[in-house]
């Protein structure tokens, strides 16, 4: 049993919580032992699940390496507050950027960690493929991020880079999320499509609208002129994806 916050798997496991580190090792931290448990069982590649004796009483960790440490050990590396006892650090995978595989995402410098987050976990289930995000993006595999998304991290394909590189790789309609647009739900895409979700203050950034093919808005009642960015691509998501499915 780890007993010690010196441990320098305990140190590395910190260091985690900072980009810098996460970009260095090439590794990643989920908390929680559902999501934990569905790494797991979705055979990803898991570096070392750690966790108390009690946390890890709630995961099937047979077939990977499992480290045993204290309350006060686990304590200094969970970001949650009401930690569950089990965490696990994983190998991230490959964000390069590729040519979407049917209906995307483009995260056009969402700021905001649980937005990102929140959007990736409903991307996975409506059906979104991949989901693009710019270098001034949240960063998908901080803990809060993966938090949110709970195993929408797993599900999706998440490629990161410059807005001109992930742009000039998108070889379908790009729709943009904007208050002037056309109403979501009175359009009907004709083949499969990338949606552009923009920054939470700052909207969609000009070099994205110049390549836009359709611009869309949710309508909206009672003077309100905004929506939370997670609520708002949920809807044009499915708005969008529902329509074209059928």
């Amino acid at each position: 049993m780890i007993t010690s916050k010196q441990n320098s798997l305990i140190k590395e496991i910190r260091s985690l919580s900072d980009k810098k580190f996460r970009d260095k090792l090439n590794l990643y931290v989920v908390e929680g032992s559902k999501i934990v448990s569905e790494a797991i069982s979705l055979n990803l590649p898991v570096s070392v699940v750690v966790g108390t004796e009690r946390g890890l009483a709630t995961v099937d960790a047979k077939g990977v390496k499992v480290e045993c440490v204290t309350e006060e050990v686990f304590s200094s590396i969970s970001a949650e507050k009401s930690p569950q006892g089990v965490l696990a650090v994983l190998e991230k995978p490959s964000e390069e950027i590729t040519a979407p595989n049917g209906c995307a995402l483009f995260l056009d410098g969402v700021a905001d960690p649980a937005n990102v987050g929140a959007i990736i976990r409903t991307a996975a289930a409506a059906g979104y493929n991949t989901v693009y995000t710019t270098e001034a993006c949240a960063d998908p595999f901080s803990p809060k991020a993966t938090r949110c998304s709970m195993s929408g991290v797993f599900r999706v394909k998440i490629a990161r880079g410059k807005t001109e590189d992930i742009l000039s790789s998108i070889n379908l309609p790009v729709y943009v999320a904007d208050m002037c647009g056309e109403n979501v739900f009175t359009h009907t895409p004709s083949g499969d499509f990338c949606l552009v979700i923009g920054n939470e203050g700052h909207g969609v950034s000009n070099l994205v609208k110049e390549k836009a093919d359709f611009t869309v808005s949710i309508p909206m009642d009672n003077g309100v002129e905004s929506l939370n960015a997670a609520v708002s691509a949920g809807l044009l998501m499915y708005g969008l994806k529902n329509k074209f499915s059928k």
